[in-house]
């Protein structure tokens, strides 16, 4: 669904743009609604509707009797929030989710299938210099097992 990356900047107001591509694949999926929540590696994620009920649904099976899955759900949950994009295909990111992913203007949009991905500009440019090296060792672990 959701392929490439994207440099985009954020305004003052907080507001982002989301890619025209990606905004496409949400007008043909009748997308309205997206979840945008803190993610890993110091990123954000960004789910349409269907793939944050599926998320939640997996998410709950976590039980919560079990330290590690309460403090995993409190953070994602807690970060979480519905927006819709604009007329102009803008959405606004909250301040504690720009705090906690070091947006400040620049970001790029990195599509991972069935999700967004959004980072700071530098961030993104240093997670892929160290990762990139690595993509055939990471590729035959996580594919072989």
């Amino acid at each position: 669904m959701f392929y490439g990356e994207y440099a985009h900047t954020i305004d003052r107001k907080g507001r982002l743009i989301v890619p025209a591509k990606f905004r496409q694949t949400l007008k043909t999926h009748d997308t309205p609604s997206l979840f945008l929540t803190r993610g890993l590696d110091g990123c954000l994620f960004l789910f349409p509707e269907s793939e944050w009920r599926a998320a939640e649904a997996r998410f709950r099976q976590i039980p919560f009797t079990k330290a590690e899955g309460r403090k995993f759900n409190r953070l994602f949950f807690s970060g979480a929030t519905e927006v819709t994009p604009d007329a102009l295909g803008r959405i606004l990111v909250p301040k504690s989710l720009k705090d906690f992913a070091e947006i400040a203007e620049d970001v790029v949009f990195v599509g991972v299938s069935t999700r967004m991905e959004i980072w700071a500009k530098a961030r993104w440019a240093s997670f892929y210099e160290s990762s990139r090296q690595g993509f055939e060792d990471v590729a035959e672990k996580v594919l072989l097992d």
